[in-house]
């Protein structure tokens, strides 16, 4: 073989046989490098799982800030005795359970808020309820008896707030309230209290479709009580049938659906253009005893759903006056301001069907300025 100058100037450079191979160091040292090299690699690890896993409780602050980290991480920030790096944790907890619950609650429109229990029905504990906590139903005021276990159900009429509790502390869990049924087997003689009611259709049975038997429960109304939200735009007052005035508490019939589709609708005006800030309710639950006979009971029909309380009409009413608002920019007032409601509600029962029902349409009149009638009957209606 011959050999050229270049061959002696730039020897023969060969690639290295492992990634621990170090330049300049002879076979014997890169073996005794690579010996000590995971000598200690294993000496570090050993160190490190054992100061998350094997130290004593009384060596946390003595152990390294990554370990100690971990190590408040990894225990649930509701027990008694969590340490502070975990107190960040508990907000973040309480947050999401709100939304959770929110969602759980509010319904399509995401709007409603409230869940109304039937007598002696419990509440179903919402998703993701972290380890350590509790939920309870604390009593708002005005209604009777202590904190219950929403799993146990309650006897006890009225409103209330869930909470979580957890550890000694009690922590709102929502802003959304649970309100418990009076059972209609309280009303006698058409009355619960001093206050009148009357009796539904098909009270003692016969009723010819589900949706015509009588409610199961009624909400109990208070002074105390009465300017809860039910939702984004309705209070629980706007449901209070017209008279007796000075009789207190009052008694109404409320589904929660009926809420829904008003804020889908009032969502779906925002979503084409009309501005919602305020509704106007002109009627909600009627009794069985005013519908048959209070007021102006021109146009009312026998089986009306206003005795449900899946029924409402409003008007909105961005000026605070209690008359409809000029929707259509015609600069009048007329029965084409609520046309511009109904075909807003009709395409929320398009793009919902379970919010199928009525939707009726009233022109101003000497006693009102105009309204839009909503319902959930479950089946199309017209006027």
């Amino acid at each position: 073989m011959e050999y050229t100058e270049d061959h002696f100037l730039f020897p023969l450079v060969t690639e290295p046989k492992s990634r621990w191979e170090k330049a300049g160091l002879s076979p014997r040292q890169e073996r005794s490098f690579n010996r000590v090299s995971l000598l200690l690699v294993a000496l570090f690890l050993t160190g490190w799982l054992y100061s998350i896993f094997l130290a004593p409780p009384a060596d946390l602050q003595a152990r390294a800030p990554v370990a100690r980290i971990a190590g408040a991480l990894t225990r649930t920030p509701l027990a008694g005795d969590a340490p502070p790096e975990a107190a960040f944790v508990t907000e973040q907890v309480v947050e999401s359970f709100s939304r959770s619950y929110q969602r759980d609650i509010g319904m399509l429109s995401g709007a409603v808020r409230v869940k109304v229990l039937k007598p002696g029905e419990a509440l179903t504990a919402p998703r993701g309820l972290p380890r350590g906590a509790q939920v309870q139903m604390q009593p708002t005021q005005g209604t009777a008896g202590a904190a219950v276990d929403p799993a146990a159900g309650t006897q006890n009429p009225g409103i209330w707030n869930v909470v979580l509790k957890m550890a000694d502390a009690l922590r709102p869990a929502s802003d959304v309230a649970v309100i418990t049924l009076v059972p209609l087997s309280a009303k006698t003689s058409g009355r619960i209290g001093g206050y009148r009611i009357g009796a539904w259709p098909f009270e003692r049975g016969g009723a010819p479709k589900p949706i015509y038997e009588p409610p199961p429960g009624l909400v109990k109304v208070t002074p105390e009580n009465m300017n809860l939200w039910l939702s984004e735009h309705v209070q629980l007052k706007d449901f209070i049938t017209k008279g007796q005035n000075d009789v207190w508490p009052k008694y109404v019939a409320m589904q929660p659906q009926v809420l829904d589709k008003v804020e889908l609708t009032l969502q779906e005006l925002e979503r084409s253009g009309t501005p919602v800030k305020n509704i106007f309710v002109v009627s909600a639950f009627r009794t069985p005893s005013y519908n048959e006979g209070g007021g102006n009971t021109a146009g009312r029909a026998s089986l009306s759903r206003h005795m449900y309380g899946d029924a409402m009409d409003f008007c909105i009413d961005n000026n605070g006056d209690g008359r409809m608002d000029d929707l259509n920019g015609d600069g009048r007032v007329t029965v084409a301001d609520g046309r511009v409601i109904g075909e807003a509600a009709e395409r929320v029962e398009r793009a919902h069907p379970q919010m199928v029902g009525g939707i009726g349409i009233y022109a101003p009149t000497g006693g009102h300025s105009g309204f839009v009638h909503l319902d959930t009957r479950g089946y199309r209606a017209r006027w």
